[in-house]
């Protein structure tokens, strides 16, 4: 009887009392002030959408679609067409990739689960000090040192090896794609590293040393227990350095030539969006040549959202998968 007494002025309790007390307890207030800090993020990305959008208009109203899959940019005659930046910014993003993931995951692998504490913690140490190194800095560096080895070593020993390959075929300048792709690989180098990195250490010990109680090598362990539990972290990671990459521009236009074309061969010179609108913004003139320059923004900016798109997509498959084995 005393029980129910107590319940029933709990359930009597009007909504506005309820929100009061909830207020004076402070909940309700973090829920108002974190939920404008969510929809601030929202507001931003929409209002840059919007800018995009609008700054474009002239660009979108004479060039249309084909503004996508043209070849011909001549600000001359107001003809102008993407398509070589958009194959310039994902062959050099991809070729990134290609060089960074396997040596980056390779590094995090040796760091989190090989390596010394002291060893480890010193090597960590100059990887996150790369990663704060501006991107001109390693472009500089390109001009003065990758680029001469590109056209003087590395290039003609991959085309005595590879040069039937129409990847591999035609001169070689220094600069080119391969050699924005190989500097992109360095500057996300760190990125892949950090977070994989994290992401293995996070894996709890108990998964180690049930592996190693069962028999298994270190190297079993790291490979088959430790690295798919951290599967999702190393996938974040790669695409958190693909978004890296694709949005990449000083140290890219320093070192890929520059040339509005497309090329088979990735010794040829190239262009990337981010690379085109440093270049040329500030001497765009009239009406249609800026709003070209913005629509090239609102593609990249499509662009990458896509493709974060598709890594949530592949990280919530292999969620799926992995729950589904379990």
């Amino acid at each position: 009887m005393s029980s129910s007494a107590a319940v029933q002025p709990q359930m009597g309790k009007s909504p506005v009392s309820e929100i009061s007390r909830r207020l004076r307890g402070g909940d309700e207030v973090a829920w108002l002030i974190t939920l404008l800090f969510s929809i601030s993020v929202l507001l931003v990305t929409a209002l840059l959408v919007w800018e995009l959008w609008v700054g474009s208009e002239p660009s979108r109203a004479k060039s249309g679609f084909s503004f996508l899959t043209s070849k011909l940019w001549n600000p001359v005659t107001d003809e102008f067409g993407a398509y070589p930046f958009i194959y310039g910014t994902i062959v050099t993003s991809v070729l990134a990739l290609a060089i960074a993931v396997p040596t980056g995951v390779g590094a995090a692998i040796y760091l989190s689960e090989l390596a010394t504490g002291k060893w480890s913690d010193s090597l960590t140490f100059l990887v996150e000090l790369l990663a704060a190194v501006p991107s001109v800095i390693f472009g500089l560096l390109a001009m003065f040192t990758l680029v001469p080895m590109m056209r003087e070593t590395i290039g003609p020993a991959i085309k005595s090896v590879f040069g039937s390959l129409p990847l591999f075929s035609g001169p070689v300048y220094g600069v080119g794609y391969f050699t924005a792709g190989l500097v992109m690989a360095i500057m996300i180098f760190p990125y892949i590293i950090s977070v994989s990195r994290e992401a293995l250490m996070s894996v709890p010990r108990e998964q180690r040393e049930a592996a190693l109680a069962l028999g298994a090598t270190k190297w079993e362990s790291t490979w088959q227990i430790v690295v798919p539990y951290a599967r999702l972290g190393i996938i974040g990671s790669v695409f958190l350095a693909f978004a890296r990459a694709l949005g990449e521009t000083m140290a890219v236009t320093m070192v890929i030539g520059n040339d509005p074309s497309v090329h088979a061969s990735l010794f040829a010179p190239g262009y990337t969006i981010a690379a085109v609108i440093a270049n040329e913004f500030t001497e765009a003139t009239g009406k249609v040549y800026p709003a070209a320059l913005v629509e090239l923004g609102l593609v990249l900016f499509v662009l990458t959202f896509i493709l974060n798109g598709l890594a949530r997509l592949l990280i919530l498959i292999t969620t799926q998968k992995g729950s589904a084995r379990a």
